[in-house]
């Protein structure tokens, strides 16, 4: 049975195509306060959609975002048409986000989410020496690349995929974890964990191979150690239309030539 929902918002990215969409909506349909609304209609690309998702997480809200950016994997297709009854009639699909926690070179310490992925990276032109702890257990003592990402099955299609590590079904509960670009060990290509693990990942000789870690969009400089895990209460909410959810996108893009 089609959910009822009486209260829209809609927000755009910057760009001037979602703006004038966000116009059209408006001229359309109004708009209401994003914290009376009842769903979020998000109006850009897939970062646009990374960043709404963010916003209301732990709310409760519903996103269902509408392609006017550049990529849009994330995103239905746009339409001014009866966008009620779209909403209505989605999928819902409810993301755990990873927890990222990171201690710097100074001492200091932050926590970030990531529905993505969460990446390291080499700050400098020297490669990343780092050690990788799964469950207690080190399972690469010295691993040099220019970086490593632990990705969501939702993030898998995007930065993971370009480093040639593999797409995950979105209900599947795993996480993949990719090197980019590895020098040592040479053959070692990545691997895939259950989402329960908890992934600890330590920069060797900081000082002389500085590391950046990545949570989504949020990022800090200079980190000896990071801890990963899959967050416990955070919950994000996003709606795909039944006939191109999200679930089917994931599978596609297995078959692309």
């Amino acid at each position: 049975m089609p959910r009822q929902f009486k209260k829209l918002a809609f927000v755009a990215s910057s760009a001037n195509e979602a703006q004038v969409a966000l116009a059209e909506m408006e001229s359309l349909y109004g708009n209401v306060p994003t914290e009376e609304a009842d769903v979020i209609v998000a109006l850009g690309g897939d970062g646009f959609m990374l960043q709404t998702l963010h916003e209301t997480m732990n709310t409760g809200k519903l996103v269902y975002g509408m392609n006017r950016g550049s990529v849009g994997f994330l995103m239905n297709k746009y339409s001014t048409g009866d966008i009620a009854k779209r909403v209505a009639h989605a999928v819902e699909n409810a993301i755990r986000p990873l927890k990222m926690q990171t201690l710097d070179a100074e001492g200091n310490r932050a926590i970030a989410y990531a529905i993505n992925e969460v990446s390291l990276f080499r700050q400098s032109y020297q490669a990343a020496k780092l050690k990788v702890v799964v469950d207690g257990h080190t399972r690469l003592a010295e691993l040099i690349c220019d970086g490593l990402l632990l990705s969501t099955p939702a993030g898998s299609t995007a930065y993971n995929f370009s480093a040639h590590g593999p797409i995950l079904p979105l209900e599947a509960p795993l996480l993949a974890m990719t090197p980019v670009s590895p020098f040592r060990p040479r053959r070692w290509r990545g691997a895939l964990l259950p989402d329960r693990l908890k992934v600890e990942i330590f920069v060797l000789e900081p000082e002389k191979r500085p590391v950046n870690a990545v949570a989504d969009h949020n990022e800090v400089k200079s980190i000896v150690e990071v801890t990963i895990t899959q967050s416990e209460g955070s919950t994000a909410r996003l709606l795909s239309d039944p006939d191109h959810s999200w679930s089917d996108r994931i599978l596609a893009e297995q078959f692309v030539d």
